[in-house]
Formats: structure tokens, C-alpha cells, sequence
């Protein structure tokens, strides 16, 4: 895929100081002498083929060379064959004023760089040069290597995390740095030197366009190295360096290595969180039943989690459930530990029946939800998740309200995001719902919802999906100034909107005009699409 970078070119070798005293001319495959030179072979066998490797330079006066044009052609089919950079001929022993007309036709056939020396030179002199200047080169890659080694060397040992590593890619690459997620949005981004910005735009669909055979690839299009990140089975996302030029070996090296870096961390990171979300559950649930245990405070001071003089705010992060791509908790629970660290905010992580809960413990001069916020925000930059949170207290024991209380507002928040929507629901935000939020399952709100839902119920699971008055009277109540729209939301003529508000009208004895019935049994439906607190 890639090819190692030239220490030297044909071009460059022709500007030396004993090739330009040679006075050098191409004269066929002048398109190919920007590639690189392994080595320098000066013979005059005919058979020379069989002594070079690929990316050899060949010397020679053409004394051994064969006469006819098919011998020619030949010798130069073998060069082509084992990938020669080309060939250099000095004019004067056997030919004294230009090359034979089938060696230049078949070298510029073939794309094979054929150069003339119009003056006699000594052969060791040019070949020591070029010599040198290889040598020399893989000597830098050898450095370069080195140091990629030890940088990566480092990184592991030291655990480090995806942004150490990606900073070590991007001042490794001297260039832009991307890490997508397997839906081909950007987790994170580092520009490289003297980046205008642009280089994400539209980056989702020029990414899913781009595809590589193997596990590392360039594409030119875009000027993108990209690795594979996961295995080929399980592949969770790509690492790409912006590489407008075909990538040397050295950069294919770093974008592998950071690939393997970042799935190692990613490996440390799931078992380190297993463990410690195992432990912070037990430590929540302390706070939550012995708040003041000695024995409890006593972990939490072990884990790092102070209680003195402290403030605390609990938040739930949950999945959003029926997304095309539900988010993985355990790549959340990641990032929340990220996050929390970034902001140097001591927390507990846990994971409760696919939620995860998240308690703070924050200075007693800092605002909590200020610092939920800004942990929500990170979240939401990675995630397609639920973000509630419940209010402040000041001590340890009010720990379980507000744990309560986030769950309370998790349940009670939209299930689909909104423009409107804040990062992180509060009771606040959530007006009517959070009131019943509050009340939680209260077993007087069950029997008000089924009071006044229990005959629409009973209909439509009598009636089947012929007439689904529930789903009327909801499009009702969500457009109370318009019934025309009530009955477009759900695809049905004026008519027949009109019966079935007749039928539930019947049903419930009530006047659905009458502003009292509708709220009264909107406020139904809103705590039993929250807490599913009407009867089966």
C-alpha cells in the first residue's frame, strides 16, 4: 500500500556534483525518475538481472549489452521484471554518440528511466555518492523508527489515554489527526500545522465513501491515511491522518501503532471500569442506605471520593432506547470518566438496570450543575443518550434523594430529543412531568390514571387497531387548537376523527371541550406514558 520514502531519487542523484560533472540527460521513462534508489550495481554482464533487487540503479558503458534490437528489448524486460529504478549509460566505449533507437523505445515503453553521461566519469565515485545518501537515509528511518517505538513505548507504559496518544500521532504525523466512530461521526479532532479549519467538513459523508482493503490504507481522493480500529469483525472505528501525498512506511507504522494503543487502552479501560463501576455501586449504594457509616465515609475517602465539606449532585445517563445505533454503555461510562477527570471532579460511576449513575462530589464554593453541565455536555459530544440530573444537597445524608430524584427525572423525561431540550433534564425543565415526577408511584396517581383512562383502554383492546381512541384523544390534546391537524397527525379524514372523539366522549361521560376534562385528562396521559401507571 505504501512505499518507503526516498533517501534519494534518480532526479536527485542526477544533481550531484559527480553525476552533473557527467553531464547527465534522460532520454526515455523521464516520468518515473522521481523514484526511490535502493542501491547502485555497475556491470557490464549482460545477465545482470539476476544480480539486482528491486529499486537497484544499474551502471554501465553497455559493453556487454547484446547487438540486435530483440536483445535489447529483452534486457530491458528483465530490468522491468526485478523493478530497477533505471539505468545509466556512459557514452564513448560503445556507443560514442547517442544509444540504439530499440533501447530507448523499449525503456520509454516500459516507463524505465534511461539516462546518458555525455562525459567519461569514474563509476565509483557516483556510485559511493548515491551510496552515501541511501545510507544515510536509512539511518534517519532507523531514528525515526526508534523514536516512534519509544514514543509508543512510553504512552504504554505511562496507560496513557486516547488524547496523550492522539497528540503523539499528530506531532509524530505533522498533520491532521481524526478518530471516527464506526458510524463515521468524529470523536475527536487535532489539527495539524497550518490547518484553516475545513478539514471536518461534511466529514460523515466523504468518510463512508472511502474504503480500504485491509487493515490500513490511503485514499489519494481525500489525501486520508485510515486504519481500522477493532478487528475486522468487530470494528468500532477508524484512525485517519491527513496525508496528501502517499504515506511512507514510517507514517503507515504510527497510524498501526496508534490503532493498537488505542484498542489496548480501550481493552484496560473496559476492565478498569468493570471494576471500579462494581465498586462505585457499592459505595452509592452506602451513601444511599448508611450515609453515615463510619465504615462507608471511610471507602469513600479510600476511593477518592471526599465527603467533607462537600457538596453533591447525582446525575443518570441512559441510552436512548429504539435509536438505529443505541449508545454502549461501557464506552459512555468511559467517557464519563473522562470527562469528570478533565474537570478534576471526583465521581462515582455505576451501572443500575442499563443505567448508569453518577454521583459528584464537588468543592463547597462550586456550583454542581454547573459542573453536571459541562460533564453533560461532553457527553452528549460522544453520545445519543438521556442526560437527568436531581438537585444539590450539603451533606451525605440527602445522597439518596437525590439519587431518587435523578432517576425520577430520567423516567420522566422525553424519550426522543427535542431542539428545546436542555443537556441535562431537571424537575425544572420538565414542568407537568416533573411535578409527576416528584410523586413518583405514588399509589394515588395509579389509581387517578386508571380512573380516567380504564374504559378508553378497555375499548381499544376489545376494538384491536380499527379505532385506537387513546391515540385520538392524545392527538387531540396535542393540538388543541386545530382538530383538522389532529386528525392529519393521524392520517385520518375529519370525519372520522369527529367519531371517534363521539365515541370517547360516550365512553368517558365527559364534554371534551370543557377545558377541565382535557386537562385533567392530559395529565392521564402524561403520567402513564412516564410511569405506565394505568392498568393492563
Amino acid at each position: 500500500m505504501a512505499e518507503t520514502t526516498p533517501g534519494v531519487t534518480l532526479t536527485e542523484a542526477l544533481a550531484l556534483p559527480a553525476f552533473r560533472r557527467a553531464a547527465p540527460h534522460v532520454v526515455a521513462g523521464a516520468g518515473a525518475a522521481g523514484r526511490p534508489i535502493r542501491w547502485v550495481h555497475a556491470t557490464e554482464r549482460p545477465d545482470v538481472g539476476a544480480l539486482l533487487r528491486e529499486g537497484d540503479l544499474l551502471l554501465t558503458m553497455g559493453t556487454g549489452l547484446p547487438d540486435d534490437a530483440g536483445g535489447l528489448a529483452a534486457f530491458v524486460d528483465e530490468l522491468v521484471e526485478v523493478g530497477s529504478a533505471g539505468i545509466v549509460v556512459e557514452l564513448g566505449r560503445r556507443w560514442s554518440d547517442e544509444l540504439p533507437t530499440a533501447l530507448v523505445e523499449a525503456c520509454e515503453r516500459h516507463g524505465l528511466p534511461l539516462v546518458v553521461l555525455r562525459h567519461e566519469t569514474r563509476f565509483a565515485a557516483l556510485a559511493q555518492e548515491i551510496g552515501e545518501r541511501v545510507v544515510d537515509h536509512q539511518l534517519a528511518e532507523l531514528r525515526e523508527a526508534q523514536r516512534v517505538h519509544e514514543t509508543f513505548t512510553e504512552l504504554s507504559f505511562t496507560q496513557a489515554g486516547p488524547v496523550e496518544i492522539l497528540q503523539a500521532v499528530q506531532r509524530l504525523a505533522n498533520g491532521p489527526v481524526v478518530v471516527e466512530n464506526a458510524q463515521h461521526r468524529p470523536l475527536d479532532y487535532f489539527a495539524g500545522p497550518g490547518d484553516e479549519g475545513g478539514f471536518l467538513d461534511g466529514w460523515p459523508a466523504r468518510s463512508r465513501r472511502v474504503e480500504v482493503a485491509g487493515r490500513t490504507g490511503w485514499d489519494a481522493g481525500n489525501g486520508w491515511l485510515v486504519t481500522r480500529l477493532g478487528t475486522a469483525e468487530q470494528e468500532w472505528g477508524r484512525l485517519v491522518i491527513g496525508s496528501p501525498g502517499r504515506p511512507s512506511q514510517r507514517l503507515v507504522a504510527v497510524a498501526e501503532r496508534a490503532a493498537a494503543a488505542l484498542a489496548l487502552h480501550r481493552l484496560h479501560d473496559r476492565d478498569r471500569g468493570t471494576l471500579m463501576r462494581r465498586t462505585h455501586l457499592e459505595l452509592v449504594t452506602g451513601l444511599v442506605e448508611q450515609p453515615a457509616s463510619p465504615e462507608v465515609r471511610r471507602r469513600c475517602e479510600l476511593a477518592g471520593f471526599p465527603l467533607a465539606r462537600r457538596r453533591f449532585a447525582a446525575l443518570v445517563v441512559r441510552p436512548r432506547v429504539g435509536t438505529a445505533a443505541p449508545a454502549d454503555l461501557d464506552e459512555v461510562a468511559a467517557t464519563v470518566v473522562r470527562a469528570a477527570h478533565a474537570l478534576r471532579l471526583p465521581a462515582l460511576v455505576c451501572e443500575v438496570e442499563r443505567d448508569l449513575r453518577v454521583l459528584v462530589s464537588a468543592p463547597a464554593s462550586a456550583d454542581p450543575d454547573d459542573l453536571l453541565d459541562r460533564v453533560g455536555a461532553r457527553v452528549l459530544a460522544h453520545h445519543d443518550v438521556v442526560l437527568a440530573a436531581g438537585r444539590a444537597v450539603d451533606d451525605p445524608a440527602g445522597v439518596a434523594r437525590a439519587v431518587a430524584e435523578a432517576g425520577q427525572v430520567a423516567d420522566a423525561a422525553p424519550s426522543a430529543r427535542r431542539e428545546q431540550d436542555p443537556d441535562v433534564h431537571r424537575l425544572a425543565d420538565l414542568h407537568l412531568r416533573g411535578l409527576l415526577a416528584l410523586l413518583g408511584q405514588d399509589e394515588r396517581l395509579r389509581l387517578y390514571v386508571d380512573r380516567e383512562l380504564a374504559p378508553l383502554r378497555q375499548h381499544d383492546r376489545a376494538e384491536g387497531s380499527r379505532t385506537d381512541l387513546l391515540a385520538a384523544l392524545r392527538a387531540l390534546l396535542q393540538h388543541p387548537a386545530s382538530k383538522t391537524e389532529a386528525a392529519a397527525s393521524l392520517h385520518l379524514s375529519r370525519a372520522a376523527f369527529y367519531d371517534r372523539l363521539a365515541r370517547i366522549e360516550s365512553l368517558l361521560g365527559a364534554d371534551l371541550d370543557d377545558p377541565d376534562v382535557r386537562v385533567s385528562l392530559h395529565v392521564a396521559l402524561v403520567a402513564d406514558e412516564v410511569f405506565g401507571a394505568g392498568v393492563n
